[in-house]
Order: structure tokens, then C-alpha cells, then sequence
């Protein structure tokens, strides 16, 4: 008996595991399968890539019955995201005739109504898109048995939570909801007290949280020096290489950087066409490109295996925004690199976010014998008091108003006006 088969799933799901070299469950999928199975509601904190869309995506697979209309809902908070959990889901559910439908933003109404009328069984949606729809009459949720919410707390903070609500209010009293976030803060908390019954708590241990398993390294330069070292660092990667950026314009130059360098590089960032993101990582998971630059919310729900590197070309504005950031590097217990380029101005934020992991980290200045200074401010006031200090015994400059237009013509006025006048005295002819 393996250990898949302790869990309490089906042959046909255990078979199509097997087929994919799963062997050995993860720890949350250990903890969350029985007690979804069980139909209890889940709160399950866990850091990405740890295995969490397995564990409520099997479960699903197993209670779902097919051809009975809608019973699953499934929200991400972007596109990116929901596609990748549906390729996820479609992997596990050969054997099952399951079928799986993707809304989202961006996409055109026709294309995703085709998809809803071969009836399917589990939906993956982002929550505006689905509300669209819900409008429409185009899906209906009185038959929803089960609901996940994944990356809760990344809704949280896209304003999503109002439009959770809104969803969950149209669909039935008994149902089984799975809540999966990284962190919980009190509005996720509520949430869950509002909607969930007695829900089970499974938290992953802190070494799972810690980035363990990944080399993590910093370096801290001039921002001016980041490209020189970003090309460093990728032509020295064997394997493929993400690239984070805090801004939409910073994944542009960096990226149009890597390409004129003779990289083969792809983007993904907010402004971009569906059509365009899609391509984009298409090409990365394809292994059609080397090097991917995006931003953080763009990036969610990259799942490709050859990822060998991560470099932080920002430094995030979170900490467990740099977990999910390095985990897309050692997936599946592989192993993998993390560098984090952190300028002069970014000490400060960057030290707060060490505090946060379990390991030690790498001080590439150290190693590479790499000297910063960090200028004090306190000092440059200083110098530029002095500089610009008047001298003790400096002539006095007094300054004139130059002379406009109105008073140009004015003195040209009073010059005619001063224009003396000849007056002649009466000759006296007689």
C-alpha cells in the first residue's frame, strides 16, 4: 500500500499519480486530504509550492460526480494563477470524465461560454469574471458542493474580499469550503468565522515556510550596478531563471536589457494582453526562453520545474511576498538558488525581511570581497552647509530687477514727454 492509498483515494486517481512519479505525499497534502475527504472545511496556511493545490484538488477530483452540472468552484487571484490550477486539476483528472472550465479577466464572454456549455463539473475563476457570469445567468452555483479559496490573502489585498462574500452568499448552506493562504490576517479570519463551519486548522511547519532547501544569497550595491550583476549571475545559471521586479516599467528595461544582451527572454507584467501573458509563459513553460521577467502579482501560479535561479532584482515590499517570490525555484523537492540585489536605499527593508527566514543566507559582498558604503545623510548636510556658506567678508551683491516690456515703453513714453520745446520771442518789427 503506498502512502497515496493511506489517504483514502481511488484507484483511478492513485493510478494517474503513480503514472506521474508521485510516490510520497507532502506534508499538507498528508494532513488535508483526509479531513476534505471526510467533508470538513479547511483553513490552510502554507507557503507556495508546497503541494496545497494537490491537496484540495484531489479531494474535489474524488467527490465530484460527473455530468451533475457544477458542483466545485475554485477562486485564484489572477489569471495566471487559475490557469495554472487548471492544468493541475486536468492532470489528476484523466480517469475521472472531469471536466474543467477557466474564467477570467481578459478573455472574450464567447470563447468562455463554449467551455461552459460541454457542462463542466469544476470551475476555476478569478472572482470579478465569476460575478460577471453569475450576472449574466451564464453559471449558476445552486449545486456547488465545494469551494476553494486559494491565495486568500492575496485577494485580501487586490479588494476581492467583498466580491468573495458576494459568491459565496449564492451558493448552498451545506457546502465544503477550503481556505488556503500564506498568511492570515483578520479580515481572512472573519471571513472564515462568517462562512465555514467548525473548520480544521492545518498550518506547514516553519522549516517549510523558511525556504529550505534553496541557497539564498545577497549583494548589496549601487542600484546604478544591478544590471552588470544580473548578467553576471544568469550567465553563470544552468537551468532556467526568473527575474522579479517591483514596477511594470522596471520589468520593461530589464528585460529589453537581457534581449539586447543576446538573451533568450520573455516578460510578463500588468499592461500587457491576455493574449501576449499567455504567450509569454507558454514560451517560458515550453522552455522556448531561458529567462522570465515579471512582476509579483503577474507571476502567481508559475509552476515549471526547470526553474534553477531566482534573482530579486527588487527587493520585495513583504516578506511572504520573497517566500512565494523563491519558492518558484526547487519545486518538488528539487533544489535551487535565491539573490537578492539590494540597493544602497533598500538596507533597511531588506534587513527586516532576513529576520523573517530560517536560514543562513550567503553575504555575496563578503564572498565576492565587495565593499559598500552607505553615505550618511546627517554628513552630506554638513558638507552642504559648508559649501554653500557665504564667505565672512564677501562683497555684497545687490541684484536690479530686470526690466520688462511695460516699463520699456514707459521710460519711452517719458523720454517724448521730456522733450523740450523751442519757443521763440516776438521780434519786435516795429
Amino acid at each position: 500500500m503506498t502512502e497515496f492509498e493511506k489517504l483514502g483515494l481511488e484507484k483511478k486517481l492513485l493510478d494517474v499519480l503513480n503514472d506521474a512519479g508521485f510516490t510520497i505525499p507532502f506534508p499538507i497534502q498528508k494532513r488535508a486530504i483526509p479531513v476534505l475527504l471526510a467533508g470538513n472545511d479547511v483553513i490552510g496556511q502554507a507557503h507556495t509550492g508546497t503541494g496545497k493545490t494537490a491537496a484540495y484538488a484531489l479531494p474535489m477530483l474524488q467527490l465530484v460526480i460527473s455530468k451533475q452540472g457544477i458542483q466545485g468552484i475554485i477562486m485564484a487571484p489572477t489569471r495566471e494563477l487559475a490557469l495554472q490550477i487548471t492544468a493541475e486539476i486536468n492532470r489528476f483528472a484523466k480517469n475521472t470524465g472531469i471536466k474543467t472550465a477557466t474564467i477570467y479577466g481578459g478573455q472574450g464572454m464567447g470563447i468562455q461560454l463554449d467551455a461552459l456549455r460541454k457542462r463542466p463539473e469544476i470551475i476555476v475563476a478569478t472572482p470579478g469574471r465569476l460575478i460577471d457570469h453569475l450576472k449574466r445567468g451564464t453559471i449558476k452555483l445552486n449545486n456547488v458542493k465545494h469551494v476553494v479559496l486559494d491565495e486568500a490573502d492575496v485577494m485580501l489585498d487586490m479588494g476581492f474580499i467583498e466580491d468573495i462574500e458576494f459568491i459565496l452568499d449564492l451558493t448552498p448552506e451545506k457546502r465544503n469550503i477550503s481556505l488556503w493562504s500564506a498568511t492570515m490576517p483578520p479580515e481572512i479570519m472573519r471571513l472564515a468565522e462568517t462562512n465555514m463551519e467548525s473548520p480544521k486548522r492545518i498550518l506547514v511547519d516553519s522549516d517549510d515556510l523558511s525556504g529550505d532547501g534553496i541557497d539564498q544569497s545577497f549583494l548589496i550595491i549601487k542600484d546604478r550596478e544591478k544590471t552588470k550583476f544580473l548578467l553576471d549571475f544568469i550567465h553563470g545559471n544552468i537551468g532556467q531563471c526568473i527575474v522579479f521586479c517591483s514596477t511594470k516599467i522596471r520589468t520593461r528595461d530589464v528585460a529589453k536589457v537581457l534581449y539586447k544582451s543576446g538573451e533568450k527572454v520573455v516578460s510578463i507584467e500588468g499592461d500587457m494582453s491576455q493574449h501576449k501573458r499567455e504567450a509569454s509563459m507558454n514560451k517560458f513553460k515550453k522552455s522556448n526562453a531561458d529567462i522570465l521577467v515579471a512582476t509579483d502579482v503577474a507571476a502567481r501560479g508559475i509552476d515549471v520545474p526547470k526553474v534553477a535561479l531566482v534573482i530579486n532584482y527588487d527587493i520585495p515590499n513583504q516578506d511572504m511576498v520573497y517566500f512565494h517570490r523563491i519558492g518558484r525555484t526547487a519545486r518538488a523537492g528539487a533544489k535551487g538558488r535565491a539573490i537578492t540585489l539590494v540597493s544602497y536605499s533598500s538596507v533597511g527593508e531588506w534587513n527586516e525581511i532576513k529576520k523573517q527566514t530560517k536560514v543562513v543566507m550567503t553575504d555575496l559582498n563578503e564572498k565576492l570581497g565587495i565593499e559598500f558604503k552607505i553615505p550618511d545623510p546627517l554628513q552630506r548636510k554638513n558638507s552642504l552647509q559648508r559649501r554653500y556658506q557665504p564667505r565672512r567678508y564677501a562683497k555684497k551683491i545687490t541684484t536690479r530687477r530686470r526690466p520688462n516690456a511695460r516699463d520699456q515703453y514707459a521710460k519711452k513714453q517719458n523720454k517724448v514727454q521730456q522733450v523740450p520745446r523751442r519757443y521763440f520771442k516776438p521780434k519786435n518789427r516795429w
